[in-house]
């Protein structure tokens, strides 16, 4: 009687476990987005010593509200609160819509930034990181929306489009600590490799919360994963193309 009281207990217990972990998930994309911020936004904004344009801050205010909205959507679903889940997700579709179009700004931003220093090529070559990451979370994004009654699929792909967008977050720690002092400019996008593979060790932890409850990886983890990867190493051969300078020149072409 204790031995079975006790494999229910720990069944119980597994099961919590299982249920909070996409909540957990999103605490840890919130804690990577907000402390690989920390020494070149937050604590330069609190010392009043941080400047930018208007665009650098509003995209700052929704990406943190997004890693916000996101602990809070998980929680609510863990917790059983489904209904208020949805109530809410217009909310999300509104958050992701406005950084979709926000990303897309301040990738004009840094070919602008980039020209004012001479190094347009430099800055349009680079706007494939900002670019390809914005368009590959609202993808994603728009798919979980659309699987929203799939809820297997629907939060997996919620995790994707989550991890998707911390490189950036990651990448300011390489620069603070890591990178040589250099010439004003953006760096090089061969350089935005590393830290991105750093951030997607979140997705293989899913893999493995996977493998360990499924058997094996959700087609999600899979095929998401395996995109995901594929542009992150992309982005260094294509950037260089005249492909790709021809259209992301003309987009800097418009935006003048």
């Amino acid at each position: 009687m204790t031995t079975l009281t006790d494999d229910r207990r720990t069944s119980a217990a597994a099961i919590a476990a299982a249920r909070y972990f996409y909540f957990h998930m999103a605490l840890a994309c919130a804690a990577v987005a907000f402390l690989g911020f920390a020494p070149t936004y937050w604590l330069p904004l609190a010392q009043r010593s941080f400047s930018a344009t208007p665009v650098i801050h509003a995209h700052g205010v929704l990406f943190f509200a997004w890693s916000l909205f996101f602990v809070l959507q998980s929680w609510l679903a863990a917790s059983g609160r489904i209904v208020s889940h949805r109530d809410i997700g217009m909310i999300g579709v509104s958050l992701a819509t406005a950084m979709t179009i926000m990303g897309f700004l301040v990738s004009v931003n840094v070919m602008k930034r980039s020209a004012a220093v001479g190094q347009t090529d430099a800055g349009i070559a680079f706007s494939i990181v900002p670019l390809s990451g914005i368009a590959f979370f609202a993808v994603v994004f728009a798919l979980a929306v659309a699987n929203a009654r799939r809820p297997e699929t629907h939060k997996r792909l919620m995790l994707l489009a989550g991890i998707s967008i911390l490189d950036a977050a990651v990448a300011r720690w390489f620069l603070t600590f890591l990178a040589p002092p250099g010439p004003p400019g953006p760096p090089p996008v061969a350089v935005t490799i590393a830290p991105a593979f750093v951030a997607y060790l979140l997705l293989v932890v899913a893999i493995v919360h996977d493998w360990r409850a499924r058997g094996k990886p959700h087609p999600v983890y899979v095929v998401g994963g395996l995109v995901l990867v594929a542009i992150k190493l992309l982005n260094w051969p294509v950037s260089t193309t005249a492909a790709w300078h021809t259209f992301a020149g003309g987009i800097f072409a418009l935006a003048q």
